[in-house]
């Protein structure tokens, strides 16, 4: 996760939000089989393709990282909450399990407590990832693995019915992928609840994202190997996504704003439809460029295109928000604007469009944010250094063509 918070000034150092998730204790591993490592390590070591490697409902603990490399295995548990892969105390690698292969699927079991990311799938093609429970069970802290469920890389990716809770990066993250569907997930209690960066073409639906600092986040970031486009955002559960940030200090994670709902940034052709988004205390949606992330100033490839573009937001339902933002700016931003008791609008935009792309001094019907429903933006004119933000309604007021659904080329719907 690549995004600082958006401030009304360049150099803000916004405050957090307090939102606490009570203190858990980690699950008590002095009785789970520690003896089963060995012989999970031999069967994936082993492993030929078309093999089925079923992991019976216990709780086991493990010490060191797994890696499996073999195309076409199918791992398999008795269910989430049955299946327990715990690595409390980890000494060796940073991944729960790590997969560099093509053609895998897992199913119906739960990673806890790594040291590091809890399932990496980094490369493969024909993923499918289900049913699968990633946390850390002391609560969300810092010092818990960045990414819960990993695909990177990766082409023709399913993360359906899955959990992923306390990860202080990205609770599901794809990554730097191709046609990627994230459906009926919960994401909870993680710094960035659902990310998808620097990918092409995704749908994302039927997801529960609360608890977060940010629920559901579209990105581009540059100086990766491909840039992202053509995500769908639709039929989401999106609602106080008010925690605080837990991210490691310095990077990039630890800036995202509390209270944000869905968030594009810098990515183009992205639809965002008939979702329920509510009660996230600074925005419920947030358009923003790389120009208000902090990475401006940083070395950017030449070619990287900051600015979000060909966006179209419609038929969703929104309530509360807005009425607590993270940071002193944008509280005295409400202030001035709305009152003590008001609130920010649904659609918080920074304001930065590409000047080089006007024509007559207008942005082309094809390259604009389209917002139906005549719901506010709140325009925070930051290419002004923030000195005339104001709310418009009839600026956005536009349509775009629907983007085509995201098709894989395994029926994924016949293997539930």
């Amino acid at each position: 996760m690549k995004l600082t918070r958006i401030s009304l000034t360049a150099a803000a150092c916004l405050a957090m939000a307090a939102c606490g998730q009570p203190a858990q204790e980690a699950r008590d591993i002095s009785t789970a089989d520690a003896g089963y490592q060995t012989v999970l390590l031999e069967q994936l070591i082993d492993a030929q393709p078309g093999d089925v490697i079923d992991i019976p409902a216990g709780v086991y603990h493990f010490d060191s990282s797994l890696m499996l490399t073999v195309d076409g295995v199918t791992l398999r548990g008795a269910g989430m909450d049955e299946t327990i892969l715990n690595f409390q105390g980890q000494l060796a690698g940073a991944e729960g399990l790590l997969v560099t292969a093509d053609d895998f699927t897992i199913e119906d079991l739960a990673i806890e407590d790594t040291s590091g990311d809890g399932l990496k799938v980094n490369g493969g093609e024909n993923i499918i990832i289900r049913r699968i429970r990633v946390e850390w069970t002391n609560g969300y802290s810092t010092d818990n693995g960045a990414y819960g469920i990993y695909p990177v890389q990766t082409e023709n990716v399913l993360v359906e019915d899955t959990v992923a809770i306390g990860a202080s990066d990205a609770g599901i993250y794809v990554g730097q992928s191709r046609n990627a569907i994230i459906r009926n997930n919960r994401a909870e209690w993680n710094v960035a609840g659902i990310e998808i960066e620097n990918t092409i073409g995704a749908d994302v639906y039927g997801n529960t994202a609360t608890n977060n600092t940010g629920g559901i986040l579209v990105f581009n970031m540059p100086n990766l190997p491909q840039p992202g486009y053509r995500t769908r955002v639709y039929d989401n559960d999106v609602f106080e996504n008010n925690t605080e940030n837990f991210g490691h200090e310095g990077t990039p994670v630890a800036s995202i704003p509390a209270g944000s709902g869905i968030v594009i940034n810098s990515n183009d052709q992205v639809e965002i439809f008939n979702n329920r988004i509510s009660d996230n205390n600074t925005a419920n949606i947030i358009i923003s460029s790389l120009h208000t992330t902090g990475y401006a100033d940083s070395a950017v490839q030449d070619d990287f295109d900051p600015y979000p573009e060909t966006i179209w937001i419609h038929s969703n339902t929104y309530s509360g928000g807005g009425n607590s933002p993270d940071g002193l700016d944008l509280n005295a931003l409400k202030v001035m604007m709305f009152g003590l008791t008001g609130r920010l609008p649904d659609i918080l935009f920074d304001g930065y469009i590409d000047d080089a792309k006007r024509v007559d001094g207008e942005l082309p019907a094809a390259l604009r944010i389209c917002v139906g429903d005549a719901v506010d933006v709140l325009n925070a004119d930051a290419p002004n250094g923030f000195s005339n933000p104001r709310v418009e309604t009839e600026a956005y007021q536009c349509t775009h063509d629907g983007l085509p659904s995201v098709s894989l080329p395994f029926d994924a719907e016949s293997a539930l």
